[in-house]
Formats: structure tokens, C-alpha cells, sequence
């Protein structure tokens, strides 16, 4: 696989879903989590879909429990706390894991082409997040802590190119 739009995930629904219908979009894949201290990112990720949704940006959440346990629920009750607490609209996909074996085939692909600090190919923790170009290659990774708002110069570039 050579783009991240040669992958499937699953809605949080339960749909299964092909990253092929969003090619030629800006991708913001982002793994979540409901009960963080980063929990708050929600809102700038919502700002960041409406402000840039209608040029091209797709905000893609990834809830994931890997660190601390911070996202227990069932998918269920994940979407009805993003949507009640913050309001999310943009897509939102099944739980998964995103380090280690279980590891989805998506998060490995952005790992090998985006690695962390010092190379590492690892997760560090929840909302992590990976900027896709229209071309389906990973931009940038940025930590947990880069809060959505600092990504907008880096959104905008992906979505003049």
C-alpha cells in the first residue's frame, strides 16, 4: 500500500469504509480518546473541519484505549460523548489499536512514513496526529500536545498544493 487511501477502516457505526472515496482530499488522522487530558482537542479538531471542511480537509478520529484505559466505552457510547460534549461532525471510526500487533494496517503505514521523535516508530499517546496531503502521503506527524489550532499554516499549505 502506497497511500493512505489504500486502506479500509470501519465508521463508528459499524460501516465499513473505504479511505479511497476520500482521495484528493487533506486527510487529519488523529487517534482519540474520551476520557484524556487531551480530551479537550475535540473542539479545535471541529473547528478545524468546519473552518476548512468545504476546501478539502477531512478530520478522521481513531478512538483508541491503549493509554491508561482513557477510552473504555463501546463505540456506541463514544459517539454519543463526542457528539454530545463537543459537538463532533466530522467522521469518526470503530475503536482500534494503533501500537503493538494488533496494530490497524492504517497506523502502521503512518508510523513507518511518519516516525516520532528520536525515530520512533511508536504511538506515545492519545492524539497524536498525522497531516495526509491530496497526494495520500503523510506531511507531518505532530504530538499529542500540538494543539489543533498551531496545524492551520500546515492545513492551509496541504490544501494549496
Amino acid at each position: 500500500m502506497t497511500t493512505a487511501y489504500d486502506f479500509d477502516a470501519v465508521m463508528i457505526d459499524g460501516t465499513p469504509v473505504s479511505l479511497r472515496q476520500f482521495e484528493g482530499q487533506v486527510l487529519l488522522i488523529v487517534n482519540t480518546a474520551s476520557a484524556c487530558g487531551f480530551t479537550p482537542q475535540f473542539a479545535g479538531l471541529e473547528e478545524l473541519h468546519q473552518r476548512y471542511g468545504s476546501q478539502g480537509l477531512v478530520v478522521l478520529g481513531f478512538p483508541c484505549n491503549q493509554f491508561g484505559s482513557q477510552d473504555p466505552g463501546s463505540d456506541t457510547e463514544i459517539a454519543g460523548f463526542c457528539q454530545r460534549n463537543y459537538g463532533v461532525s466530522f467522521p469518526m471510526m470503530s475503536k482500534i489499536a494503533v501500537n503493538g500487533p494488533e496494530a490497524t494496517p492504517l497506523y502502521r503505514w503512518l508510523t513507518e512514513q511518519a516516525p516520532g521523535i528520536l525515530g520512533s516508530k511508536a504511538i506515545k499517546w492519545n492524539f497524536t496526529k498525522f497531516l495526509v496531503g491530496r497526494d495520500g502521503q503523510v506531511r507531518k506527524r505532530y504530538a499529542p500536545q500540538d494543539a489543533p489550532a498551531k496545524l492551520s499554516k500546515d492545513i492551509e499549505a496541504a490544501l494549496a498544493a
